[in-house]
């Protein structure tokens, strides 16, 4: 009763009604702007704490596997002394076997002297304090340090399990032009840009570094004045570095003939140097006899020629391209990327015109860029987790909207009013403001105790979208019984005072049987939006439930019982008390006795 006075009160005071109303529209705005104004971060998936973690590392692309083992050693070295970790495996020039982020990561590619991978297992992440993620946040720039620097161009990358689909990185840059000069030309201004934005680390190119080789060409002059041939020179040169067969042995054990590979040993092989001088000594002890017998040095009938490498073309789409990749440390992957296109922006206009690539989601934060001086265009294009992510807040966002005009339709279709249906759709809507609230506050405490954000996620949002059901039921509950009451003659205030009262009960259980049952859910690292948007999502949805919903139905004329003023035939509409009454004319025809009393009394 105490509960249902209040409410009439406040339904009974214009001013009331109005405060509630700022109330709500104020605390809806504020929530909003939460986000903006990165108070509440969002983010697809949250960090994911598991049992193993990779460590890439990719050297110059002429680098020997010695220099590329010497920086793998430095890296185990480093990581022995945690004592969280339990074994490692390395892998020289080659990647490790395929887990689920090496599936799209170009794990099993990885053939070259340069590459290397080392796989860490840790403890169990249940046993262990610190989650593999700080861990990884932790060692980055320590091992970065000491190692990185052992050899020129080195790049070492902490790959961890991905919460979600593993994508090939977090935030992948994709160039596309048609020389490949001008695409390492901006790929360089590209990655500068990335590696001073804060947040983004292990920034990445995807492409060949340039270095200067050696071609042997065999001078056939000089061949034939020897009395040698080229395919004999050739073969010597394959055969010593390389390596061939060069015969079969047939054994009883196998059905197979097993071939004879013959090249020089490791030591005889190695060149102590990259000068053209240590090489043309190399070669000048390999010697080759000729039709005479003599024995005729290789540097007698070789040429050797300096050229750059060829490096490896990518192409997709039939164009050229170039990829840029990094990562995020402990951050969502939206505001760096927008810190790092803004920089671009005011970066590259000295060098190049920059407009922006017209899109609605999944390209908008494209740039196409044209060299002032060649007139060259580069296409700069945006992809990786970010693009995902994008993607996935598009598709939650189509289904949100869906969501609500397919129950619009359907409360249009039952209660035939469209401002009743705008009242249900209202109580659902605004349990938004307790799901942005719920994650503010649940940051402010993982900051407390963990030192890590809690992000809004798409997790969260389908927690939203599934609320958006369950928060309509105490709206409909109310309009229905508010209406039945007025049927039996109450007045329309009453009415919802009533109607409110009674089913607050019904609505706050609920509520707790929702936020008991998202109690579990909002512990886990990847569904931990989706609890937290069921708990404080289902607060809000009450409140607005209990004093809200019953003020936009005391201002909706359609819960009138006769909406309209539309009476019968003899009766006529009573404002005071929301009625349909008798007219003076029909109530003197059928009652002229009472009739005749009022008169009296009225004399």
């Amino acid at each position: 009763m105490k509960f249902e006075h209040f409410l009439y009160r406040i339904l009974d005071s214009r001013r009331n009604k109005w405060i509630l109303i700022g109330l709500v529209l104020l605390a809806l705005m504020g929530s909003v702007m939460m986000i903006p104004t990165k108070l509440v971060l969002a983010k697809m998936l949250p960090g994911k704490s598991a049992n193993t973690l990779t460590v890439y590392i990719d050297t110059a692309t002429n680098a020997s596997i010695k220099e590329t083992r010497q920086v793998a050693q430095c890296v185990v070295s480093e990581l022995e002394k945690e004592p969280e970790i339990t074994d490692m495996e390395v892998f020289l020039g080659q990647g490790a076997p395929l887990d689920y982020a090496g599936l799209v990561k170009g794990s099993a590619f990885k053939r070259f002297q340069n590459q290397a991978e080392v796989v860490v297992n840790l403890t169990d992440k249940h046993k262990r304090d610190e989650p593999s993620f700080m861990m990884v946040h932790r060692l980055r720039p320590k091992i970065q340090k000491a190692c990185g620097s052992l050899v020129p161009s080195t790049n070492i990358r902490f790959i961890e399990m991905p919460s979600g689909p593993p994508t090939l990185a977090t935030v992948v840059v994709e160039l596309y032009a048609k020389s490949d000069g001008q695409l390492r030309k901006m790929a360089g201004k590209v990655s500068q840009i990335l590696s001073r934005t804060e947040g983004l680390v292990d920034v990445d190119i995807m492409m060949d570094d340039i270095y200067k080789t050696y071609m042997l060409s065999p001078n056939k002059e000089k061949i034939i004045r020897s009395a040698l041939s080229v395919d004999q020179v050739n073969k010597i040169i394959y055969l010593a570095f390389k390596g061939m067969p060069v015969a079969e042995k047939n054994t009883k054990n196998q059905q197979d003939q097993i071939p004879i590979f013959l090249r020089l040993n490791k030591d005889s092989r190695m060149i102590d140097g990259e000068s053209k001088r240590t090489l043309k000594n190399k070669l000048s002890s390999l010697r080759l006899m000729n039709q005479k017998g003599m024995m005729v040095p290789v540097t007698e009938v070789v040429d050797i020629k300096e050229v750059d490498s060829s490096p490896t073309i990518f192409r997709k789409d039939l164009k050229n391209m170039a990829i840029i990749t990094a990562e995020c440390d402990m951050v969502s992957q939206v505001y760096p990327l927008l810190d790092a296109r803004d920089k671009m922006l005011k970066v590259l206009r000295d060098q190049y015109y920059i407009e922006k690539v017209p899109g609605i989601t999944t390209y908008m934060f494209d740039l196409k860029a044209k060299d002032k001086l060649t007139g060259e265009e580069i296409l700069i294009r945006w992809d990786g987790e970010m693009k995902v992510s994008l993607d996935t807040f598009r598709d939650l966002g189509g289904a949100f909207i869906a969501a609500l005009i397919l129950m619009f339709l359907l409360m249009v279709v039952y209660y035939k009013s469209f401002a009743l249906s705008g009242i249900v759709l209202a109580g659902s809507f605004l349990s938004i403001i307790g799901v942005i609230v719920g994650h503010w506050v649940t940051d402010k405490i993982s900051l407390a105790i963990t030192d890590t954000h809690f992000f809004l996620t798409a997790t969260s949002l389908i927690g939203f979208i599934s609320l958006m059901g369950i928060s309509a039921r105490g709206s409909l509950l109310l309009i229905d019984f508010s209406k039945s009451l007025m049927q039996e003659g109450y007045a329309k205030k009453r009415a919802i005072a009533i109607a409110t009262a009674t089913r607050a009960k019904p609505i706050l259980m609920t509520a707790v049987a929702i936020i008991l049952g998202s109690l579990l859910l909002s512990t886990d690292p990847i569904f931990g939006g989706l609890g937290i948007a069921l708990i404080f999502g289902s607060i809000a949805a009450t409140l607005v439930a209990l004093f809200f919903i019953p003020v936009l139905m005391d201002n909706a004329k359609a819960m009138d019982p006769h909406a309209g003023n539309k009476c019968g035939e003899g009766e006529e509409f009573d404002e005071d008390e929301h009625l349909c009454v008798l007219t003076d004319n029909l109530r003197t025809i059928l009652f002229p006795e009472k009739h005749k009393k009022d008169c009296d009394e009225d004399k």
